[in-house]
């Protein structure tokens, strides 16, 4: 993986995918994003964390796992981008097809990352490292984060393009305004 490996940023939380089976494990799935195919992704299922406690017994929870070499419909559940190979985990649970909920990262409380949800997604990077951490917040609570006085109704509006901007461009430091303002005084 290069410093900044770019192929995988295509993929992201919450996004439907076609998977190919390539083969079981006691865990669950290997399986192979299409349209991914050279990207050197580790793509799995984990059928025992998806499923153990709908299934009464360990021949049930066999029973889900999709055939080797059939394509199933999934869910990008997590990216793992910090060390190669990018890791994806999928989920092929029904209620996740429909709507992926997860934790948000700030205020643990659910969220919805699918389309229509309030999740944002955002990838993290070091200015000296290879890869990336994948953040996903409510859109409030990054705007709570990034400026408190962006609460409220304030900050579930982040959709309009001026007060986006608003949320993410830096406040000049308290300093540059006071210099500014006893240089124009001493002259």
């Amino acid at each position: 993986m290069e410093r900044f490996e770019t192929e995988s940023l295509a993929l992201m939380p919450g996004q439907k995918v076609q998977a190919m089976v390539l083969s079981h494990h006691p865990w669950g799935v290997v399986v192979e994003i299409v349209g991914y195919e050279n990207a050197g992704l580790s793509a799995s299922i984990d059928m025992i964390q998806q499923f153990s406690r709908t299934t009464s017994g360990h021949d049930e929870l066999l029973a889900l796992f999709p055939p080797i070499g059939s394509q199933i419909d999934a869910v990008i559940e997590q990216i793992h981008r910090w060390h190669p190979p990018v890791s994806v985990r999928l989920s092929i649970r029904p209620a996740d097809l429909e709507s992926l909920a997860w934790s948000c990262d700030f205020c643990g409380e659910r969220i919805t990352l699918s389309p229509g949800g309030d999740a944002l997604v955002l990838d993290s990077r070091s200015n000296d490292g290879p890869g990336s951490h994948t953040l996903i917040p409510h859109r409030r609570c990054l705007a709570e984060r990034i400026r408190p006085e962006n609460h409220g109704e304030r900050g579930a509006s982040i959709e309009d393009r001026e007060d986006a901007l608003r949320v993410v461009r830096p406040r000049p430091p308290a300093w540059a305004s006071s210099t500014a303002h006893s240089a124009g005084t001493n002259r």
